[in-house]
């Protein structure tokens, strides 16, 4: 049988529309559900900058609480009271290369002070890092799920118009702040290059790690929050400078915003469980090898060689001591490494707040590094180099003369 197609006009056309909306469309009153308005609140600046304050701080608060009390309650009592002691006895070699190499000063009464492969290269990853790593990914993977994320976009996206950028940049600034590696990956949705590059630079030199944070956490809690503001202007500051020198343009973005939903405990597990077991493969290796090199250089000389080569700069320039030559060659591969042996130093707390703040934003751990060059033009690396040497310089500099300003450095 032959079908005769007819040409319909505009105004038939609508016709049919509304007949057959009328036929499968019933009409209600629209009764809003205490999902629909938490949706409703959660959005507007007035109730939802508040509600993005009050979940910070309870995220802040239970990744705190959850480090601290499995790192000292646990962790440290069982590195430091049964491990440390039982491998300090029972290693061969006593006093000899080996002996420092892989279980550290046999005078150590922590696995902090030890610097063995054994000793501080099993418990600065596993004792301090992986409890901050669980509960990051845990209350993040809780707020993925819930579907708030994308709510807290549309919130800062007034703030982040200023440093050209949009409200998608908190996503990988959060992500970046459990690993920084998928903070850059989740950077290829923003629409230009400018934008692309400028968040990889920001992400690569201000946002620390979950694995720093949680080194932070146990080494300066008292400090942490200065840290955190010293970062946060950093980042608003040379974001502002790159969204004024690097050409290109910043258009906007449209992003799906979905309704709230009730967490899937099985989704939450498994992401925990993906992004927890993918640190522990990538960063126990990178913290024995740290602890491997510190100790060969060491032993060799070439920690000292460096120290005294890097003097002017270290103690001049920053108002560091030059035993922070050893953090600075372990924070090529690992940063949070370098934070904790920070904590066999004897320093000011001026100096340890100063030498947090020059890890933190000095050179990004390897993984990171190599990240970078995948995702950026050489043009574009070379800038985002010269603009994490120049900031560290500017900080560092800045820092030492507040200090010695203010009569504490």
């Amino acid at each position: 049988m032959w079908e005769i197609a007819v040409e319909l006009t505009i105004d038939q056309r609508w016709d049919l529309v509304d007949r057959i909306a009328k036929e499968t469309i019933e009409v209600g009153a629209y009764e809003p559900t205490l999902r629909d308005t938490l949706a409703d609140v959660t959005v507007k600046p007035l109730t939802g900058i508040p509600f993005a304050i009050a979940v910070i701080y309870g995220f802040w608060m239970f990744f705190s609480g959850f480090a601290g009390f499995f790192t000292d309650g646990f962790f440290v009592k069982i590195f430091d009271v049964h491990f440390l002691p039982w491998i300090q006895s029972v290693f061969p070699g006593k006093g000899t290369w080996l002996y420092f190499i892989f279980v550290g000063d046999p005078s150590a009464e922590t696995c902090f002070e030890s610097f063995g492969v054994l000793t501080s290269g099993l418990f600065l990853p596993i004792g301090v890092v992986l409890p901050a790593i669980v509960a990051f990914y845990l209350v993040f993977a809780f707020l993925e799920d819930v579907g708030y994320l994308p709510r807290l976009a549309v919130l800062v996206d007034g703030v982040l118009h200023k440093i050209g950028l949009h409200g998608y940049a908190i996503i990988p600034t959060i992500l970046s702040l459990g690993c920084n590696v998928p903070g850059v990956t989740a950077c290829r949705p923003l629409e230009s290059r400018k934008q692309r590059f400028m968040m990889i630079t920001l992400l690569g030199v201000f946002i620390p790690c979950a694995a720093q944070i949680g080194m932070m956490e146990g080494l300066i809690p008292h400090l942490i929050g200065w840290v955190f503001l010293t970062l946060a202007i950093g980042y608003f500051a040379v974001g502002f400078i790159l969204n004024k020198v690097w050409p290109g343009e910043s258009p906007e973005i449209l992003m799906d915003v979905p309704p709230y939903q009730k967490p899937t405990w099985r989704n939450i597990g498994r992401k925990m469980g993906t992004r927890t077991s993918h640190f522990l493969m990538e960063a126990v290796p990178f913290f024995l090898l740290g602890c491997l090199i510190v100790a060969v250089m060491y032993l060799t000389g070439a920690m000292d060689w460096l120290g005294n080569a890097l003097a002017p700069a270290l103690t001049g320039v920053f108002g560091v001591p030059e035993e922070t030559v050893a953090p600075l060659v372990a924070g090529f591969l690992r940063k949070d490494l370098a934070i904790g042996l920070l904590g066999g130093i004897e320093l000011t707390t001026w100096q340890m707040f100063t030498s947090v703040v020059l890890l933190c934003i000095y050179f990004p751990c390897l993984a990171t590094f190599a990240l970078m060059l995948k995702e950026e033009k050489w043009k574009e690396f070379l800038a985002t180099m010269l603009v994490l040497v120049v900031t560290v310089f500017v900080f560092g500099g800045l820092l030492n003369l507040i200090g010695i300003g203010l009569g504490i450095a």
